[in-house]
């Protein structure tokens, strides 16, 4: 069965239409994220999108929105399984870097190009109307950061 609701969706103001195409979209994504079969958490995809260059842990931290002390732990999962290292960062022989390995890599790699399509097919925009939407949606985080932080992305 499925419900169609599109006549009482134009009808409501466009801020409210955003939100519920927001909303509708975040919950498909996220079902279809759990679609795919992979060994590593939520929080292992995560930190190897936001390794694309060598990070100290703790700028990682603050890119991630959570403590060290998760950092730590999620790094050492992924050392353990081989998809990152970490290096003496040349800047200050005391801070550690973490670093991709090849297998990192690969697996980022994978990751970014399944989240891609799987984007294009819950969502149904062209390339054109994809990047029109980054380009707000990175406006709206960019003013979200700036007047404080969500607890759901704290965690």
């Amino acid at each position: 069965m499925t419900h169609d609701d599109s006549a009482l969706i134009e009808r409501l103001s466009p801020e409210m239409q955003a939100m519920m195409g927001v909303y509708a979209l975040y919950w498909k994504l996220e079902e279809s994220f759990g679609c795919i079969e992979m060994e590593l958490t939520h929080q292992e995809c995560h930190m190897l999108i936001k390794l694309d260059q060598p990070k100290r842990m703790g700028v990682l931290a603050s890119d991630m929105l959570t403590v060290p002390s998760t950092i730590t732990s999620t790094a050492d999962a992924l050392e353990k399984a081989g998809y990152l290292t970490r290096q003496s960062d040349p800047e200050d022989r005391r801070a550690w870097l973490l670093v991709l390995t090849e297998k990192g890599l690969e697996m980022r790699q994978m990751l970014v190009t399944e989240a891609g399509a799987l984007f294009q097919r819950a969502s149904g925009l062209t390339p054109a109307e994809t990047a029109e939407f980054a380009r707000l949606a990175r406006k709206i985080r960019e003013n979200i950061m700036k007047t404080g932080i969500p607890e759901g992305l704290k965690k």
